[in-house]
């Protein structure tokens, strides 16, 4: 299935890519809000953030950018106590779920934002600050009216490459064919990126990446996932 080719230097949006979801949160993710919050929680208040006062060191530091209920997030961070973890997500129950799954695995090198990551990497991340950014299964909004509402926009990946250090990753996957192309349409003529899958476009799973629940729902459905790897010039 095709599908146009993502605009070429869209306005900065004022449009969300997500719609909040307040519902069916458990009791043991809310109990989780209420005891882990002030362990790994972060306040944004729309200020830049001082990245080694918050995990108190300077380390190698990944962001990852709606990270669900933070099964990747956790997993990656217990796989590898020297770098830092930032995760980003805005749905409170996942938010919830991360929360107990860092505290079970007693991590040190994890923090959790609750806000919009456009108004985080604008605001609260100072340029150069990440050496890996990771975006898997964003929302694919799969709708052709609701493709504003993609993440992944010029704007949004000029953005990510100024917050991102030289030689930074940016890392995705989705299970949606058509975003797959929406994502090279947008990262492969950038001037900040370079596919590392050259030609190929896709890169294998990273051994690293957990199979997350987005990605065995859609293997279910017939939805191969592909992964996407570039390196900031």
């Amino acid at each position: 299935m095709n599908e146009p080719a993502a605009p070429a230097a869209p306005a900065r949006r004022a449009i969300r890519s997500f719609v909040r979801r307040e519902g069916r949160i458990t009791a043991a993710q809310s109990r989780a809000l209420e005891e882990h919050w002030g362990r790994y929680g972060v306040e944004f208040h729309g200020t830049p953030l001082d990245l080694d006062a918050l995990f108190g060191r300077r380390a190698p530091r990944t962001l990852e950018i709606g990270f669900g209920d933070g099964e990747t997030l956790v997993a990656l961070a217990a796989r590898h106590p020297e770098r830092d973890y930032l995760g980003l997500e805005v749905h409170a129950p996942g938010v919830g779920h991360c929360l107990l799954r860092a505290a079970a695995a007693g991590l040190t090198n994890v923090r959790v934002l609750r806000h919009d990551a456009v108004e985080v990497l604008e605001h609260g991340l100072p340029p150069a600050s990440l050496d890996e950014v990771l975006i898997y299964f964003p929302d694919p909004w799969p709708k052709k009216r609701h493709h504003k509402r993609r993440l992944l926009q010029p704007a949004f990946a000029a953005l990510l490459a100024t917050r991102l250090a030289p030689g930074g990753r940016l890392r995705l996957a989705t299970d949606w064919a058509p975003y797959a192309e929406w994502m090279r349409a947008v990262l492969d003529p950038s001037a900040e990126f370079v596919n590392e899958a050259g030609a190929a476009g896709y890169v294998p799973r990273p051994a690293e990446r957990p199979e997350t629940k987005f990605e065995r729902r859609g293997a279910r459905l017939g939805q191969a996932a592909r992964d996407l790897a570039y390196r900031r010039r």
